[in-house]
């Protein structure tokens, strides 16, 4: 079992839902509230479509250090 215990782990574990939140919006899936794409635009002051959002934001979590 993984266990979260500081404020870095639980950021970087936040980062990965969205992620896959993304990825499932990008298959179709819906949200109640704010979607995914939405909420990574507006905390990386990202621009273009759920895709390319997608792609920029892995480069991101990438430079991170949070993917491999």
């Amino acid at each position: 079992m993984i266990v979260c215990d500081t404020p870095e782990k639980i950021a970087a574990f936040r980062l990965l839902a969205l992620r896959g939140a993304l990825a499932l919006e990008i298959k179709g899936l819906k949200r109640r509230g704010q979607s995914a794409s939405a909420i990574i635009k507006r905390g990386f002051n990202l621009k273009g479509n759920k895709q390319s959002v997608a792609n920029q934001f892995e480069a991101i979590l990438r430079e991170l250090g949070i993917l491999v």
